[in-house]
């Protein structure tokens, strides 16, 4: 993957390497890191991490991380672990297919996050394979994404997850009697707007009740106003600053 570029994230907290065509980080990855509520000293598995953005927007936030990464596309695999290197994080990326990971993946975590395919298989394929591998479900459907994860986690362990709202049934029928304590914020963007991403968390063994939670807005305004930045400023802070999400989960 020679054609690349080298992009600025949280306001140049981070520059990360990615391929100039095909699957490129937004705002969803970022929103991830910022919804997992990982401490000091904890390990975090990044399911499908691609070039690194989620797992290390939340490595720059928290300090003293354990992370590892799986990917199945090596070329994304390798521009993680590049990322990792130049960005100072250390951040141990394995190569690999979520239904036979590496033997040193098969351990427990505390935390699993993950941004999973999610538009639909039978919608207009992008010729680039690795955008369409990054963002369409093929071969592997949320709910083997949902029960790897779970298999992954201690006991006590946080699932963290972006997906289309659309698959949250999905993603709530996976989840079954072995994780609890859920909460959904969905993911709205403009006020009065249809929800069209959320935010999950879950607890491995959690016993709380369910919550759905408010919207979570992310532009200011009717509609796109030209060139001007339009993010609310608890979206900005978010998602220039790289603050967390756990005021709106509490």
């Amino acid at each position: 993957m020679e054609d690349l570029t080298r992009d600025a994230f949280l306001c140049g907290k981070l520059h990360l390497w990615q391929p100039r065509r095909g699957y490129r980080a937004a705002t969803d990855p970022v929103l991830l890191a910022a919804a997992c509520p990982a401490s000091a000293g904890q390990s975090v598995l990044d399911l499908g991490c691609g070039v690194g953005a989620a797992a290390l927007c939340l490595g720059a936030r928290v300090q003293g991380l354990r992370l590892s990464g799986l990917e199945v596309q090596e070329p994304y695999a390798a521009l993680a672990r590049r990322n990792g290197v130049e960005n100072g994080i250390s951040f141990d990326v394995h190569q690999g297919n979520l239904l036979d990971m590496p033997r040193a993946l098969r351990v427990d975590f505390d935390h699993v996050i993950a941004n999973p395919p999610y538009y639909p298989a039978h919608g207009t394929r992008s010729p680039d394979i690795g955008r369409a591998t990054a963002l369409q479900i093929a071969d592997t459907p949320l709910t083997d994404w949902v029960q790897a994860a779970t298999r992954r986690l201690a006991p006590l362990g946080w699932l963290t997850l972006i997906c289309g709202a659309d698959g949250l049934p999905e993603v709530l029928a996976a989840m079954g009697q072995k994780m609890g304590s859920t909460t959904v914020l969905p993911l709205t963007p403009r006020q009065g707007r249809p929800a069209l991403r959320i935010l999950l968390r879950a607890r491995k063994t959690g016993r709380g009740a369910f919550r759905l939670l408010a919207p979570f807005v992310i532009h200011q305004g009717p509609a796109h106003d030209g060139d001007r930045e339009s993010y609310t400023p608890r979206a900005g802070d978010i998602l220039r600053n790289g603050a967390s999400l756990s005021e709106e989960f509490r």
